[in-house]
């Protein structure tokens, strides 16, 4: 017996339209997301409120100190000693001399630990620093 075979068919594709445009929203989100996360700030460090203080418009080359309540100093999501900060600091400032350091205390942080990391940051030869502070009304 014979069969007749109609292999008139095309071959099967992927479709690749719609997993290309996936990509490309993935694309878009984790770029979207690197940015924010190079502008770390720390959720448990309540600021210091400031009747003059203002959002600044960060750089994405600023970096961020953040120092908690109980004086640990973190950078990049994690506890750095003053020694390990110092070396970082300066061979950033060595590549970039005007390099910007935003410093966050929590509002209970004691002012020696504040100095310290100050004190830090002008050995690493890093000059341009400021000190984060918020809004009074953005707490309300």
């Amino acid at each position: 017996m014979r069969f007749s075979s109609n292999n008139n068919s095309k071959p099967a594709s992927l479709a690749l339209t719609s997993m290309l445009d996936v990509i490309f929203l993935l694309l878009c989100f984790f770029v979207t997301a690197s940015v924010y996360s190079q502008w770390e700030s720390e959720i448990s460090i309540q600021l210091p409120t400031a009747e003059t203080s203002d959002e600044p418009n960060r750089l994405p080359g600023e970096v961020i100190v953040n120092v908690t309540d109980n004086g640990f100093v973190r950078l990049n999501g994690m506890n750095v000693e003053l020694l390990d900060l110092e070396t970082r600091l300066s061979k950033l400032a060595k590549i970039y001399p005007d390099q910007s350091v935003i410093i966050r205390a929590d509002r209970v942080t004691k002012y020696e630990h504040l100095v310290k990391v100050i004190d830090t940051c002008r050995k690493a030869g890093v000059w341009n620093f400021s000190l984060a502070t918020s809004n009074e009304t953005s707490d309300k």
